[in-house]
């Protein structure tokens, strides 16, 4: 071991740059999987804040499970009356949500801006766990007439009262006087919805600033306990008779949140497949720089063999040295890569990288493996040296 290290020692910039191959290669890996594995982490989060007792119904069809409709064809649409009707139809669903959405100009005085405008109902609050910052959220109000009223989000109420109370003061969407009669609790973007950015009001006023009468979609709280597919397919069966076709989508939390995952988890193992690469790439680096330093110390090695070292020692020092170059590679590449997700967590809090394990196993086995398979070539040569050539072509 110790004549190992110092023959490595000995040639501090060779050994240098074929450490830097090998780092570049692990930091490549722990990078991208740590990358994946907080995307993956990301997306399973904000599916499980919506909660696993809650159904997604959407207009369009979709006959592959746990996806999401095509945008082809023109499907019925999804009604108030058919959220009443799943509400007064099926026990097993508590809550019925509907939801519109749509953008329009929010303004106040000379100050002005498009946002998302959300149009639902008291239940949108408990479904999607909102908070209030300030004032109240919808109150209970006829669903095909609504009222003039708005809660704004987070980020809409900061830009357009800066320091003032928002609530009980007028403010304008889609050129219609509301009523500011609360304020969101910072939320964030939550499934691709930033409600910070966003305003909510009755679906019927929603509806009326969209200028149609079809949902966007139905968010149906299950009870506790029930069985969900049972209850999805009770949904499906009831907007089937209304609409007269099945032409609705009807998704589960797991199912969803199942099928991304998996995804993730591919496209993670496939970029780590490729970054690695990388790693075969500094191998043969590994691979010339021993050959190189085979040719260099035949004298060495003749020198060895004259004082009664055999070939299997004469091999094992020289693949010995590969496999520590490689494995040093392989944990300066490990620190550096594990302190660069550190660095881009702490910018980007939002998404929770973090090496999965696997690859760190991974990557300690692949700079093993690196260092042995591209280190046999070498230590095979300088193991069949002829002792007396060897040392004559060290003269």
């Amino acid at each position: 071991m110790r004549f190992a290290v110092n023959a490595l020692a000995q040639h501090r910039r060779r050994t240098l740059l074929s450490l830097l191959g090998v780092v570049v290669g692990v930091v490549a890996v722990v990078s991208l999987t740590a990358l994946g594995e907080g995307a993956r982490r990301f997306v399973t989060d904000q599916f499980a804040s919506l909660g696993s007792d809650v159904l997604m119904a959407m207009p369009g069809r979709n006959e592959t499970t746990g996806g999401l409709p095509f945008a082809g064809g023109v499907p019925n649409d999804l009604t108030l009356e058919d959220a009443r009707s799943i509400e007064r139809q099926i026990p097993d669903i508590q809550r019925s949500v509907p939801i519109s959405a749509s953008t329009a100009d929010v303004s106040r005085k000379q100050r002005s801006r498009q946002a998302l405008v959300v149009g639902s109902t008291p239940g949108f609050r408990r479904v999607r766990d909102l908070q209030m910052l300030s004032g109240s959220f919808l109150p209970i109000v006829d669903l095909e007439r609504g009222a003039p009223i708005v809660v704004l989000g987070q980020k809409i109420a900061r830009e357009l009262f800066e320091e003032t109370e928002p609530v009980g003061q007028p403010v304008r969407v889609g050129g219609s006087r509301m009523r500011v009669i609360g304020v969101l609790a910072g939320r964030g973007v939550q499934m691709g919805l930033n409600l910070d950015d966003s305003v909510v009001v009755p679906v019927a006023t929603g509806l009326r600033l969209a200028n149609r009468a079809s949902l966007t979609r139905l968010l149906l709280e299950v009870r506790p306990g029930a069985d969900m597919e049972a209850v999805k397919e009770q949904v499906i069966d009831l907007l089937d008779d209304r609409h007269g076709e099945k032409d609705v989508t009807v998704i589960t939390q797991e199912a969803v949140m199942s099928s991304l995952s998996s995804i993730l988890q591919v496209l993670t193992l496939v970029v780590a497949g490729i970054a690695a690469i990388s790693l075969t790439v500094a191998g043969i680096g590994i691979m010339n720089v021993m050959l190189v330093s085979v040719s260099e110390r035949t004298s060495e090695v003749g020198l060895l063999k004259a004082l009664g070292a055999t070939r299997r020692q004469i091999l094992l020092i020289f693949l010995l040295e590969a496999v520590l170059l490689s494995l040093a590679g392989g944990v300066v590449g490990l620190a550096t890569g594990w302190l660069a997700v550190e660095v881009g967590t702490a910018i980007y809090p939002s998404v929770p990288a973090t090496p999965p394990m696997w690859a760190v196993w991974a990557v300690i086995g692949v700079s093993f493996g690196t260092g042995t398979l591209f280190g046999v070539l070498p230590a095979w040569r300088a193991a069949r040296l002829d002792p007396v050539a060897a040392l004559q072509g060290g003269h």
